[in-house]
């Protein structure tokens, strides 16, 4: 029997697991939720308890597995195979994960950052269809990424690389929660999409069910504004009009620079599906050069929530290979 992988996608609500085989496809699956009390120190003994619980569940040893892969928030240190600064688990210290799942399983033990590893799964079985050079925006309650390059994650001298939701695109814009001002992550983030709602909604003067929405003082989300653009909303149109400019110009930067095949959106605001790749386009070939406006494509994610642990399980193929 061929050996398999676990990849683990590591977030503040549940703890998802898959086993994969090594090509990438999921056999099974399965989620706990995540116990972020105690400042988190729950959280690597029960990743620990499920997988040996699942292993014998299933008649398998730690022999069976080439690795485990994760995917983290914080500050993740690949090399070591450390977390810092994870807030959202109640991380504020180091964490040393691979010795402690590495010691807990005996099974090697592979992480980094979770926006990498979803950028790694879309790139390698989802849109970028296993192209070596992708980028990925995850367009969510705020905008991160991860950059592919000869099927390589780029993570720069700090292991920063990456933070596409922090490319200026209005320099007199909005306050980011980064310190700067006009980042992409201020009018693409769900967040953003409703502020330039409300902000735009002001100056306009006709007709608009989200005007009146708005007006009314209820609450609105990105989705709402998405789904009244559908119905050709007016100011519902020219909100994601703006956020198409702001994504079509961060897109034109990226793929001037580092020539990707394939940009892909992914996460909550990218399931308004085609209508925003469609407004998109008409600004990223405006701003790009022409050999790259020809050459990269700008795509939709298709993994879902899967794409955490396929992009996990590949970090253990990668680091096999090497």
């Amino acid at each position: 029997m061929s050996k398999k992988i676990i990849g683990i996608d590591l977030g503040g609500t549940t703890v998802k697991f898959a086993i994969l085989t090594e090509e990438g496809e999921i056999q099974q699956k399965w989620s706990i939720e995540t116990d972020i009390s105690e400042e988190g120190t729950k959280i690597v003994p029960s990743i620990i308890d499920s997988i040996n619980k699942h292993m014998n569940m299933y008649g398998m040893t730690s022999e069976d597995f080439v690795g485990i892969g994760m995917g983290s928030p914080g500050t993740v240190d690949a090399i070591n195979g450390t977390v810092i600064g994870a807030y959202n688990l109640n991380w504020k210290t180091l964490q040393p994960l691979r010795e402690q799942i590495e010691a807990g399983t005996h099974i090697p033990f592979f992480i980094d950052n979770d926006a990498n590893v979803a950028a790694l799964g879309e790139a390698w079985r989802g849109a970028g269809e296993s192209d070596p050079n992708v980028v990925f925006l995850t367009l969510g309650t705020g905008v991160g990424g991860g950059i592919i390059v000869g099927e390589k994650l780029v993570h720069g001298s700090i292991g920063a690389a990456g933070e596409v939701g922090h490319i200026t695109v209005e320099p007199d814009g909005y306050q980011c929660t980064c310190g700067k001002t006009g980042c992409l992550e201020t009018v693409a983030s769900a967040t953003g999409v409703v502020h330039l709602a409300r902000d735009l909604s002001d100056v306009f003067a006709g007709e608009s069910k989200l005007k009146y929405i708005i007006d009314d003082g209820q609450l609105i989300t990105a989705k709402d504004v998405f789904d009244l653009a559908k119905e050709k909303d007016p100011l519902a149109v020219m909100v994601v009009d703006k956020v198409a400019y702001y994504l079509g110009l961060a897109s034109s930067h990226l793929a001037n620079i580092l020539n990707p095949s394939t940009i892909v959106l992914g996460g909550g605001v990218s399931k308004a599906g085609e209508i925003l790749t469609e407004t998109i386009q008409p600004y990223f070939e405006k701003y790009t050069f022409p050999t790259i406006r020809k050459s990269t494509k700008i795509r939709l994610a298709i993994l879902g929530n899967d794409a955490g642990v396929i992009g996990a399980s590949s970090l253990v193929r990668a680091s096999v290979a090497e």
